[in-house]
């Protein structure tokens, strides 16, 4: 992603120069061509010809020959630059702490930690009676259960209200399905539960023995069913207790925070639906709060004897907070708490015995605001910085006046305060540390600025630099985005990403329409019918950066993946001049045959975000703007794509076929590489250290295009 420069050899990675040795990608070996075979694809008069679509063939011989062909394409084009790579990695590895633990939390009489053994990839959970002096349980050691998997994911972890035992999901396919166990914590023992094809999360009953979980389609992938489990029963007695049948909406389970109880709720992009009941009556019948009207979104919790609402009823689109009876909850109940308003977006809302605090959202900041039940406190916790991100922890505790709260931005590491909501007074509890002599928080700069689109609207873009960088057109820079769904990319600190700014470079954050940075209208303007704005705002906010004097196009560089590797894919083929270099991570690029077939994950699901094509309009949207339908004969940036095999979100043919048509019609000699994990799915490599290894690649390859690494 970045773009072509000298490096001056600094301080900053290295605690002394070295040479700099000139590395060039070796252009004599070639490159992997697909062989085209003609599917025709016929949808509302018009014909398109996909040359690729046999890529969909999950087991066939050849498909999986291409995919490791183009892998070993990328290893012997970068071999003469693979000890520069294995250096990178290192650097990356040394800077976060080998032993490491995450704060300490107090639940229903046990303390739980999460903590990290030198050289250790996976996570160590474990708890301690009453006293941080216990003596140590440990519950999990997923580094001994990761043996033998190339995959391995725990999650869901949720233990009995007696402290009794644990119900956790693991994957090892990487596709997000994931097998529900259950362990007594007292023998040690994992019960016969062996729930197959569920997402991971349940909910406990009261009385320790049933618990509710969620049931996947093992075709789609859409979460559908909720059933009931006793854990002295097989599973073939579990009670099928909810059916989605709308095939756009998905369920969910979950305990209330005070755990009397339980809620299912069904939802969709823009459309929410949620049942209750007593969670010490597992049985009973779930009860209905307010029945699904399209467009009306709602979320609960529970406090004595109402329930709060997060909704967007009566045209609230920055949402607001009601409340409702418990004994009458339905829609005519819900009584204001906070008002809607049309320049604050509410985001979430933490409940406590004496206390509720509102996360909230002003011109892209966060903030949090606190509030007694008796109206006497109504305040803001203090932040500081231009730009930022703010947000409520890990609060599994109700009876408590200390609130749990994070903060970070680009320059600052991810730190966990406790703040005391009786007298305001707030205690650092932990900041990541950087494991790195060089790292000062004051050696870097932070700022935000605001780019003009062409259509008037002003795009905020975060970025940061060391404080010794030079800003001018021969400034690298990395300039990153997602933009969809109203995922708000916040600015975090990444200690990985100091590898590039101690080597000269600008990373930039472009908050693009399609998130909900500056508020629900943003994200309405970057989605459906109006989705173009989202590929449109980071055009613009690249040339603005061009424009200003931070960069030039022979040193801009963008990244973006998922639905951010759509954008990708749409600013390479409308402004491919634009950039030295993109990395597009498992890129959503095939948006019109994906989104025509059912069959495959999350499709249905996802009319609201794009449209859906079997609706003409849609249909002619999408074709305008789909990278993989729109490739152009022209000359293309440097290109990075990665895909995974097991993915379930992107299918791991959307990026090969894009691949197999890019090489076939673009005019230049820059590189384009496909990197294909073989034992990962849409969240890449598990493990710490396999994660970094693959930021490393992305790095390495900007690097190189620099024509100089250490």
């Amino acid at each position: 992603m970045h773009k072509a420069i000298l490096f001056i050899c600094m301080i900053f990675v290295f605690s002394t120069c070295k040479n700099k040795i000139e590395m060039n990608f070796d252009n004599t070996i070639t490159a992997p061509i697909a062989d085209i075979s003609p599917y025709q694809l016929k949808k509302h008069g018009d014909i398109r010809i996909d040359n690729y679509y046999w890529m969909k063939e999950r087991e066939n011989s050849e498909v999986i020959d291409y995919l490791e062909r183009e892998n070993h394409y990328y290893n012997k084009m970068t071999d003469n630059s693979k000890s520069f790579r294995e250096d990178l990695f290192k650097e990356l590895k040394e800077r976060i702490k080998d032993e490491d633990e995450s704060v300490p939390y107090f639940f229903n009489g046990y303390w739980y930690i999460t903590r990290f053994e030198e050289g250790q990839q996976y996570p160590i959970y474990t708890r301690k009676k009453d006293s941080l002096t216990a003596l140590e349980e440990i519950i999990f050691d997923c580094n001994k259960m990761a043996k033998g998997h190339n995959y391995f994911h725990l999650t869901g972890m949720n233990v009995s209200p007696d402290n009794s035992k644990v119900i956790y999901g693991i994957d090892t396919e990487s596709r997000r399905k994931y097998t529900l166990y259950v362990k007594n914590l007292i023998t040690g023992k994992v019960l016969d539960a062996n729930i197959k094809n569920t997402s991971g999360v349940s909910a406990w009953s009261a009385d320790n023995k049933n618990f509710f979980y969620v049931y996947k389609n093992p075709t789609t992938l859409r979460s559908e069913k909720i059933f009931l489990h006793d854990v002295n029963s097989p599973n073939s007695k579990d009670s099928l207790i909810f059916h989605e049948i709308d095939e756009t909406f998905s369920v969910s389970v979950r305990e209330s925070k005070s755990l009397e109880y339980i809620f299912i709720g069904s939802y969709s992009t823009l459309t929410s639906e949620i049942r209750f009941i007593k969670a010490d009556k597992p049985l009973a019948d779930f009860q209905l709060i307010q029945k699904r009207t399209k467009g009306l979104e709602y979320s609960i919790e529970q406090f004595e004897d109402h329930f709060y609402i997060f909704n967007n009823k009566d045209g609230a689109f920055n949402y607001k907070i009601s409340k409702t009876p418990i004994s009458k909850p339905s829609f005519n109940n819900w009584f204001d708490l906070v008002e809607h308003r049309e320049t604050v977006l509410i985001e979430d809302f933490e409940i406590f015995q004496d206390y509720w605090v509102v996360t909230e959202r002003e011109k892209g900041l966060s903030k949090l605001r606190v509030q007694s039940w008796d109206g006497s406190e109504n305040y803001y916790i203090p932040a500081e910085g231009e730009t930022y991100d703010m947000y409520t922890g890990f609060n599994p505790s109700f009876n408590t006046t200390k609130l749990r709260y994070g903060y970070t931005s680009l320059k600052t590491p991810s730190s966990i305060y406790e703040f005391d909501m009786d007298s305001k007074n707030k205690e650092l509890l932990k900041q990541r540390e950087v494991v790195d002599d060089n790292f000062e928080i004051e050696n870097y700069i932070e700022k935000r600025v605001f780019a003009n689109s062409r259509d008037g609207v002003c795009i905020p873009i975060s970025l940061i630099y060391h404080k010794n960088t030079e800003l001018n057109n021969e400034t690298p820079l990395l300039l990153y985005a997602y933009g969809s769904y109203g995922s708000t990319i916040d600015p975090g600190f990444s200690s990985s990403r100091l590898s590039l700014l101690d080597r000269g470079f600008i990373f930039a954050i472009a908050h693009v329409r399609g998130g909900e940075y500056l508020g629900r209208q943003w994200y309405e303007s970057g989605k459906l019918l109006a989705k173009k704005n989202t590929f449109n705002d980071f055009i613009d906010a690249s040339n603005y950066l061009i424009n200003e004097g931070y960069t030039n196009n022979k040193h801009l560089h963008a990244l973006g993946g998922s639905a951010g590797g759509l954008l990708m894919g749409v600013i390479l083929n409308e402004a491919p001049d634009l950039y030295r270099s993109v990395i597009a991570a498992v890129p959503f690029v095939d948006v019109v045959t994906t989104m025509l077939d059912e069959n495959i994950p999350l499709t249905t699901g996802e009319y609201d975000e794009w449209g859906n094509p079997n609706d003409e309009i849609y249909y002619n949207y999408m074709l305008s703007y789909s990278p993989y339908d729109n490739i152009k004969i022209q000359n293309y940036p440097n290109l990075m794509v990665t895909a995974g095999y097991h993915d379930s979100q992107v299918q791991y043919w959307e990026p090969a076929k894009w691949v197999a048509k890019l090489r076939k019609y673009k005019t230049d000699n820059n590189v384009l590489f496909l990197i294909t994990n073989m034992d990962s799915g849409h969240s890449g490599a598990s493990g710490r250290y396999n994660a970094l290894a693959e930021i490393a690649k992305e790095y390495a390859f900007i690097l190189q295009l620099e024509g100089k690494v250490d």
